[in-house]
């Protein structure tokens, strides 16, 4: 039986500074001003219409992540006016997570306290590098200074929380050069580090003009020599890309990667809800160009898709065999309103090539990676499709 799954949002915010070559999310370069007052309002406007369509009222929000595009280049009045809006509108715990993306240039960097006041719990800074050669190659607009001057402002700034994004298997990179980031990162003491492996992604700058990457036994000892440093000062690895202290993992990313619910609002968001009563599920995707969504005479919803059994069984396989915990057959059954039967020849098969391994707790099976299948991960996934 499918249930309803905790409640998260996604705020999208479109604009940077500059376009990166190697991202692929929507984002737009800023080419005069941003229009924060408009769009805030159009935020709230396309909240109100999502709680409205999937009569959503008597749902508590478990999360909420601010992304980009650089959502630090807005002022914290604005942040504030949107935040104060959204959390009127729900049930939530006094101390929620509050996520906000930031770049470390001095401009966004100064604003941390401002964010903090106006509700921002943890902050979520996109270094890539502290490396100046590969910062220019990135095309980032900060320089190493300036990353560890706004990782120093988080400390101080009054919030919960706050993660390093560092990239590697960066251009002509080496495995000495991306450990010396990955310590500069841990010097840093952040409680949560992103540190994933950077990849040529179609519609980019580096797709039509690719980099010189490291080989792949370069990359594999990175990785393995990484993870190393990583426990030993104290960070451990819950998901493939992200590590944390105890009791800091991003409860937001989470719930995506245990298949929860979430609301997808701003040009080009996403959103899964669940509805128990019907025994739906739904994705959204919200209108894309900054220019269309905020044209009064259309609406902000762009596609609305009901998911499928197959895509179910696909889509929470996807998103859990990412996570470095066990999940149970119950919970495939409850996220999904599948039973275990659907995939259980396909983890009989992933079981058989030691890619996965079960264990019964408690009269409960559960099931989990192995850290073969960590390291072949896309080989297991495509034993789901």
């Amino acid at each position: 039986m499918l249930k309803n799954q905790p409640l998260s949002l996604y705020i999208h915010i479109p604009w940077c500074v500059e376009k990166c070559p190697y991202c692929d999310f929507n984002s737009h370069a800023v080419k005069n001003s941003i229009p924060e007052d408009d769009y805030v309002t159009a935020l709230i406007a396309d909240l109100d219409a999502d709680i409205e369509r999937f009569q959503l009222n008597d749902r508590p929000l478990y999360s909420i992540f601010i992304g980009g595009g650089t959502p630090s280049l807005f002022s914290a009045s604005s942040i504030k006016r949107l935040l104060t809006q959204v959390l009127s509108r729900f049930e939530h715990e006094a101390d929620i997570e509050v996520t906000l993306e930031a770049n470390p240039g001095t401009v966004e960097a100064d604003k941390f306290t401002g964010f903090f006041n106006a509700g921002v719990t943890r902050l979520s800074i996109g270094v890539q590098s502290f490396a100046s050669d590969k910062l220019i190659k990135l095309g980032r607009i900060h320089d190493s200074e300036q990353a560890k001057n706004a990782a120093k402002l988080a400390t101080n700034c009054g919030v919960t929380s706050f993660n390093l994004d560092l990239m590697h298997g960066l251009p002509n990179q080496s495995i000495d050069n991306a450990l010396d980031d990955l310590k500069t990162a841990i010097s840093l003491n952040p409680s949560h580090i992103s540190w994933y492996q950077l990849t040529i992604e179609p519609n980019t700058i580096f797709h039509s003009k690719p980099p010189k990457l490291p080989v792949d036994d370069i990359l594999w000892q990175i990785q393995d020599q990484g993870i190393k440093l990583l426990n030993e000062a104290g960070y451990q690895q819950y998901e493939i890309s992200a590590y944390a202290k105890a009791g800091y993992q991003c409860q937001h990313n989470l719930n995506y990667w245990q298949y929860g619910d979430y609301l997808g609002i701003g040009c080009g968001a996403h959103g899964k809800i669940t509805n128990s009563k019907t025994q739906q599920i739904f994705r959204t995707v919200k209108v894309k160009h900054p220019k269309g969504y905020l044209d009064d005479n259309r609406d902000f919803l762009d596609q609305l898709m009901e998911v499928n059994d197959s895509e179910r069984a696909f889509e929470f396989m996807m998103n859990q065999l990412r996570l470095h915990r066990p999940f149970s057959e119950s919970q495939f059954e409850a996220s999904t309103g599948l039973t275990v039967d659907t995939i259980f020849a396909k983890l009989t098969t992933a079981k058989q090539k030691q890619l996965m391994a079960s264990e019964l707790i408690d009269g409960i099976n559960y099931w989990h990676v192995t850290k073969m299948g960590q390291r072949y991960l896309n080989d297991l996934l495509e034993l789901f499709l």
